[in-house]
């Protein structure tokens, strides 16, 4: 199977990234205020702690936007913030002609936004869609959502931005941020939407960062004191932001060793390898026996975790062995009885081999 996965950073340029972080931080933490646990409260004329300020500063200052909203729900809630501030209920958006992901299904139904779809592969028919449709804006998921997904945002988002630059475009970044070389705000995006519990930091807190307009309504509707996220998580999810570019790249890299020996038969049993972003980046394995939920059932007894927690969070050190997604099996329903998900999360490729190898024994006796 061919696939077409995401740009990855080197371990270079994943240094860099972490210290290009670290020097947005010293640009708005002056003195000891990093040093300290972080502020809680609505502060007069900030509106939220003063550290959950400083933090939204520094993401919106490394990712080279206007500004950030620190926000609760993680992902999910981060991509709904900026639906709800973008659009109005009842409004069309312009989306991949694939299984949307389910959590953003709820959002689009909630907020009975109606939805265009199209083939972002083709970018040109695309645009033309865009053109011809009454559509509002757009919302392009970074993460494939099928096998055969090629589409190039960082060409696809300027594109739809020529034709209407007033028209908001939203990218849900989960699984590509801290991966990739730009996000979709940096290629043109009018909001970029992740979670920073699958970056490594506390459970529930995303990110929206981009054009202040969008963040202010944010802001608005998070005035509440109960909906803030506060300074100790912030400072929190800040700190352990540090660490991920290094952790994904090299995660990347196991990926990537892990098929080339796959394919190199050092197992058998083995029909294909391949890395893909589904969501996250991981290793599909097609077993030459229809037997996968069986595989998968026998890793967990040699230390393999046997489902996710938050995809990538900071409580997921040993290697996944899981069905491959849920809107790849909605694009083709045998996936699940002959093909393996597995992210590598902190483990090496022998680990992640051994694992796959007395799997496949024990599941085949």
């Amino acid at each position: 199977m061919k696939t077409y996965p995401l740009p990855t950073l080197s371990l270079a340029e994943a240094i860099k990234k972490q210290f290009a972080l670290v020097d947005a931080i010293t640009r708005h933490f002056p003195g000891a205020d990093f040093l300290s646990s972080g502020d809680r409260g609505l502060i007069p004329g900030l509106g939220r702690p003063r550290a959950t300020a400083l933090t939204e500063q520094t993401l919106a200052d490394y990712f080279e936007q206007e500004d950030a909203a620190l926000v609760r729900g993680a992902g999910t809630g981060s991509i709904r913030s900026a639906l709800t501030a973008a659009f109005s209920s009842g409004d069309c958006i312009l989306i991949h002609s694939a299984p949307a992901y389910p959590t953003t299904k709820v959002t689009l139904d909630a907020m009975n936004l109606k939805t265009t779809g199209t083939d972002f592969n083709d970018i040109a028919g695309t645009v033309t869609t865009y053109k011809n449709s009454t559509t509002a804006g757009a919302l392009v998921q970074l993460a494939r959502q099928k096998p055969d997904d090629s589409y190039d945002y960082t060409q696809l988002i300027p594109a739809l931005k020529i034709e209407f630059p007033e028209k908001p475009i939203i990218t849900d970044d989960n699984y590509a941020a801290m991966k990739v070389p730009k996000i979709g705000c940096q290629s043109g995006a009018d909001l970029s939407c992740f979670s920073l519990f699958k970056l490594l930091g506390p459970e529930g807190i995303g990110c929206v960062t981009g054009k202040r307009m969008y963040i202010e309504k944010i802001r608005t509707s998070h005035y509440s004191g109960g909906v803030q996220v506060q300074g100790p998580e912030a400072m929190e999810a800040l700190r352990s932001l540090v660490y991920t570019p290094v952790a994904l790249a090299i995660q990347a890299e196991v990926c990537e060793e892990v098929v080339q020996r796959l394919l190199a038969k050092e197992i058998s049993g083995i029909k294909d390898a391949f890395v893909v972003n589904a969501q996250s980046r991981v290793i599909i394995v097609e077993l030459e026996e229809p037997k996968a939920p069986a595989v998968i059932e026998e890793a967990q007894h040699f230390g393999a975790a046997p489902f996710p927690i938050g995809s990538e969070s900071r409580y997921e050190i040993v290697p996944l062995f899981y069905r491959v997604s849920g809107t790849f099996i909605k694009s083709d329903a045998s996936l699940a009885a002959r093909m393996i998900r597995i992210n590598p999360m902190r483990a090496g490729a022998d680990t992640i081999l051994s694992i796959l190898h007395r799997s496949l024994k024990k599941g085949s006796a």
